[in-house]
């Protein structure tokens, strides 16, 4: 595993994720750069077979980490969505809920899961989506529709 080329090729997006949920650009600098330390001190351990994903994960991960660090230290000027997700003490709600995304991601392809939460969590339009994984908009908007589809099958039963 290449730490410095995955670092040049998901830098910026693990950054931009970072930015979105601390909205500080030093603390999102800093979580960017923890993310990529720590597969660096994980070494040959850990083995990623999509990039795009694990990294996305483990920026939330590190974000939410420093959000509930924060909530520790005092009030916090971030968005009160993502602190009150990030400090959740209903453990039988967040069971839940991973429970549904597992069944729900298991159903589809890993670079569904990257899509999703680009265009639903980070904002990003169908067209920027569908530059950042390399498929076409019609292609994006198909996966996202049968993710949709495939959440209110899961929810239903």
């Amino acid at each position: 595993m290449d730490i410095e080329k995955l670092y040049e090729k998901y830098g910026p997006m693990v950054l931009r994720r970072c930015r979105q949920i601390l909205s500080d650009e030093e603390d999102a600098m800093d979580a960017t750069q923890d993310v990529f330390v720590r597969l660096c001190q994980a070494g040959g351990r850990v083995e990623i077979d999509h990039p795009s994903s694990f990294l996305f994960v483990a920026a939330t991960n590190e974000c939410l980490n420093r959000l509930r660090s924060r909530s520790r230290r005092g009030p916090s000027d971030g968005d009160p969505l993502l602190l009150r997700i990030a400090t959740m003490d209903d453990t039988e709600d967040r069971v839940g809920a991973l429970s549904t995304l597992r069944r729900l991601f298991a159903q589809n392809p890993p670079s569904t899961r990257t899509m999703a939460v680009l265009h639903y969590v980070d904002g990003m339009t169908l067209e920027e989506t569908a530059k950042e994984t390399g498929m076409s908009v019609s292609g994006v908007r198909k996966r996202l529709r049968a993710l949709h589809n495939s959440l209110t099958r899961i929810v239903s039963v």
